[in-house]
Order: structure tokens, then C-alpha cells, then sequence
């Protein structure tokens, strides 16, 4: 078939619809809803992954955690007891790990203290003003070397004479600094944590948090050693260790569960009592949570992509039942079967077309509204604007190939004789 052939039968394709506006319109309801939750869906996600994957550079690329309880583990739920059983981890273990793996570049021990149920929640004071919930962290000097988002930007972070001596020192998050000071510099001021003075060294560079939650923002740390002093019942501790740059990671992890087992005296043929997870943990449960959603937004839109799909085929088959005499005639003057199928195909694609266009383009402003409103970086790239095409024609071209071909198939004669 030459251009002009499906040039005509285009303009030809495009008059049938415009001659039935309102029965276009609600045939492609389907279509634009498919298209429009996969666009806005797959622009969420893919605005969140870079997101997620700029977070987890924050913490660290080279950074392990090691804990007593997995990591993930949110509180819901009971452990099983062999992991609620388990020797918690100490302090020395830190300096342990510095001494006997010749891969670690920095090693330190902290501590959390994290209780919104209690009836007098964490609280620090300065006058008249005051901050709640926060969460107070324990942590030795190198913490903030191994966790490049604890950065100071004004004043110090936590010396090693404040850890040696228990000072009562603290380093707090942008947000906790706006509240207590709105007019002043913080550094050198002293405020009450939990009713003891302690003597503000640092405030943190900004960090809200990930979508609204906890961040660097609502933090305030002090030397490990002062928390040990003043909440002795929090016991579980908390190792980070950085891998130099010229040593190899998996290499470097496996001496450290080698060094972790000997020191906890972990038979061979036994499981090991504590978990190491690096950053990329957050990613793999970012990816595991993304591909849940991914795949409740593919089964919406596939719901509403087999409606769009059924509703072509149905309008396709009347208007082949509405046109059967237009097709005799045309096949009286001397066309061909072909003609007449790509004539009803362009008919169904372009239909289907302009569904997945106001799709991509309501995908699009869902898009910039969620941006706007919830302040998700949800970004359509150029991949998902042509999937959304592609889905829209192909749905257009397997709808419509049943009515276009059973149109090409007509015997001109009875056509004729059609009324």
C-alpha cells in the first residue's frame, strides 16, 4: 500500500470518528484510564528510584551496618526466639573490628534511644521553647565519618575527649535547632535533653527525611559514653564500618563476619548470631515495595486497558455493520481486501491512539500535581511516554484486527444488496 493510499484511508478513519464524536469519546474512556495510571504510576516510581538511589549514596557506599536484630525489622510482629535470644553487641566490638580486619578505614559503635508510646517522650528545652519526639543517639566520634549524612554545618561534631570524659554535649538536627533558636546562633547555648543541660557543639546540614518521616532534621546526638550514663536500659548496639577505597568489599565484610563470629564465640556449623546489611538493603526493599506497587498498577490498568480494548472492538463491529454498503461499493470500483482492512485497522488505532495521547497527557499533570502536592519527584521520562503509545496502538491493532478483517471478507455482493 502506497503513502497516499494510507493517507486517504487516515482522513477517511479520522472523519468516521469526528462524524461520531460522543461514541469515540466514551469507547476510549478504557484506554485513557489504562494508559494514564500506567504514566503516572511508572512516573512516581521512576521519581522516587532516584530519590531512593540519591539517599542511599548519602549514607554511604562503602558503609555496613551491623545489628543484633535484622535490619528492616519495624517492631510489629514477634522475633523468632532464636533472634530475640541473641548476645547483644558492645561497644568494644567497634575498636575489635579496627584492630583485626586491615580492610576498615573507620569503625563506630552508637546507640538509639526511640519511644513515642512513652507517656513522657523525649523532650529538649531551651526558655521557653521546646521540642518533642525527637530521637536521641549515642554515638562515638567516627560515627559521622561512616555516615557522610551527619555532616555538621555549624560549629563540631562529637571529639574524643567529649566520649573519653561523658560530656554532657549534644549535636542536633536543622529542624530541632529552627524551633528552639529562631533568632539565634544555637552553638554554645545550653538546653535541657530530658531535664539534663547539655551544651550545643553542632548543628546538622539539613535533612527532612524521606517522604515527611524521621531525617538528620530530628535527631540529637551525644557521646556514647553519656548515653550509657544516663539510659542504661537501652541495651542494643549498633556497629558502622567504612571500607577503604583500595580494599575490596565482599572481601572486607567476609573478614568482619569472620572476626564478629570468633569474638562471639559462634560455633562453625552455626548460624550467625548478628546481621551485617549495606546500603544497598534499602534499595533492595525500595525495589521490593516499588515492584508490588508496579504490579497493582499493572493489573488496574490492564483492567481498564481490556475495557478500552472490548469497547473498539464493539464500536468497530457496528460501524462495519453501519458501512457494509460504503464497503460494497468500494469494492465494486476496485478495492482491494487489504484496503479495506488497513482502512478499518487505521480506524481502530487511531482511536485507540488519541486514548493512550489524553492518557500520557493526564498521566503527565497527575504527575506534576503529586509533585506539587505531596513533594514526591515524580518525573516522566521519554521511555514511558513512547510505552504509553505503543500500548495504545497495540491495543488498538489487536481489538480491531477482528472487525477489520471480517469487513475485508465481505462479499462485495451481499454488501450491495445491504440495507
Amino acid at each position: 500500500m502506497t503513502r497516499s493510499e494510507i493517507k486517504e484511508n487516515l482522513i477517511v478513519a479520522m472523519d468516521t470518528l469526528r462524524a461520531r464524536k460522543i461514541r469515540s469519546a466514551l469507547t476510549i474512556l478504557g484506554i485513557v484510564i489504562g494508559v494514564t495510571s500506567v504514566i503516572s504510576v511508572a512516573a512516581i516510581i521512576d521519581g522516587l528510584n532516584g530519590y531512593i538511589q540519591n539517599r542511599v549514596k548519602s549514607f554511604g557506599s562503602r558503609s555496613f551496618f551491623i545489628s543484633r536484630i535484622p535490619p528492616g525489622f519495624t517492631g510489629l510482629g514477634r522475633l523468632p526466639q532464636k533472634i530475640r535470644t541473641r548476645k547483644y553487641l558492645e561497644i568494644e566490638d567497634a575498636q575489635y573490628l579496627k584492630e583485626t580486619v586491615p580492610g576498615l578505614d573507620v569503625s563506630a559503635a552508637f546507640a538509639n534511644r526511640i519511644d513515642f508510646t512513652q507517656s513522657q517522650p523525649d523532650s529538649v528545652r531551651y526558655g521557653d521553647e521546646h521540642v518533642e519526639r525527637l530521637i536521641v543517639r549515642g554515638t562515638q566520634p567516627e560515627f559521622a565519618v561512616a555516615l557522610p549524612l551527619y555532616t555538621v554545618a555549624t560549629g563540631r561534631y562529637i571529639s574524643p575527649f567529649d566520649e573519653e570524659h561523658a560530656r554532657n554535649v549534644v549535636a542536633i538536627g536543622a529542624a530541632i535547632a529552627d524551633s528552639l533558636f529562631p533568632h539565634s546562633d544555637p552553638i554554645g547555648k545550653e538546653v535541657r535533653l530530658n531535664g539534663r543541660l547539655y551544651e550545643v557543639i553542632g548543628v546538622f546540614e539539613r535533612d527532612p527525611g524521606l517522604f515527611g518521616g524521621f531525617g538528620v532534621d530530628q535527631f540529637a546526638c551525644i557521646p556514647l559514653s553519656n548515653f550509657h550514663k544516663n539510659f542504661p536500659a537501652v541495651r542494643d548496639i549498633f556497629l558502622i564500618f567504612t571500607v577503604r577505597d583500595d580494599a575490596d568489599l565482599d572481601t572486607v565484610r567476609d573478614q568482619v563476619v569472620e572476626a564478629m563470629r570468633r569474638r562471639r564465640r559462634v560455633p562453625h556449623n552455626a548460624e550467625n548470631d548478628f546481621d551485617v546489611a549495606d546500603p544497598n538493603f534499602f534499595t533492595t526493599l525500595w525495589n521490593q515495595l516499588t515492584g508490588a506497587m508496579a504490579l497493582l498498577t499493572g493489573v488496574i490498568s490492564s483492567i481498564g486497558l481490556l475495557v478500552g480494548g472490548i469497547g473498539v472492538m464493539n464500536i468497530m463491529l457496528i460501524s462495519v455493520t453501519e458501512r457494509t454498503g460504503e464497503i460494497g461499493i468500494r469494492k465494486a470500483i476496485g478495492a482491494r481486501k487489504a484496503d479495506i482492512r488497513v482502512q478499518f485497522l487505521l480506524e481502530a488505532v487511531t482511536l485507540s491512539g488519541i486514548g493512550g495521547v489524553l492518557g500520557i497527557l493526564m498521566g503527565g499533570l497527575i504527575s506534576l500535581l503529586v509533585r506539587a502536592a505531596v513533594s514526591i519527584p515524580a518525573t516522566i521520562s521519554l521511555f514511558w511516554v513512547g510505552m504509553g503509545v505503543a500500548i495504545a496502538v497495540s491495543v488498538g491493532l489487536f481489538f480491531g484486527y477482528y472487525p477489520a478483517n471480517r469487513a475485508a471478507n465481505l462479499d462485495p455482493i451481499v454488501c450491495l444488496r445491504y440495507e
